[in-house]
């Protein structure tokens, strides 16, 4: 089986597990997932979500980032994941916070988010982050017949349905979690 989506052609994630990061090939074998995604190999300097999409003709509706954000309520350090469409920017002081129930919610630092989760930067997935963390997903994505995300390693991307981010271990749907990027 093959996934097309633009110039990006993969394959099963079942056939390339060397293309996964070790958390999220675990991710995809617990929640028997990996014959229901594709996985492709690129090089790492078109990994940004816009040098994907330029170099893939991609629409950018069908590419979606995830970041790592915390926040803290009495003294307990709130971690968690935000999946959003590449058009868009997750609400971090609004629904974001709200939902770690957190005074302030901010993105994770590099070096800790890459240590927390064992994924490179710039390649960070919601598929395999840290158990217990909450992943928050805009409604919009999930509604997206296919979708390109990290893979948890610069040298790949993953093409997966996005109703299948429903599936993940505390994944949570959140309608509006994206907000327009303003021109």
């Amino acid at each position: 089986m093959t996934f097309v989506l633009g110039g990006l052609a993969g394959v099963v994630a079942a056939d390339r597990p060397d293309l996964l990061a070790a958390p999220t090939l675990e991710a995809l074998s617990r929640s028997n997932l990996l014959e229901r995604v594709g996985v492709v190999e690129i090089d790492p300097e078109d990994s940004d979500t816009a040098a994907t999409q330029l170099k893939f003709s991609l629409d950018p509706h069908v590419l979606a980032n995830c970041v790592v954000v915390a926040g803290r309520r009495e003294g307990e350090e709130r971690l968690g994941g935000c999946v959003v469409l590449a058009t868009t920017r997750a609400d971090i002081n609004g629904i974001v916070r709200r939902r770690l129930d957190v005074r302030k919610a901010s993105f994770l630092p590099m070096a800790r988010a890459v240590g927390l989760t064992g994924m490179e930067y710039g390649g960070i997935t919601p598929i395999g982050l840290p158990p217990g963390w909450p992943i928050l997903v805009d409604a919009a994505v999930v509604e997206r017949p296919m979708i390109v995300i990290g893979s948890g390693v610069r040298r790949s991307k993953i093409l997966v349905p996005g109703a299948i981010l429903r599936m993940l271990p505390s994944a949570v749907v959140v309608r509006d979690l994206g907000m327009p990027i303003a021109s």
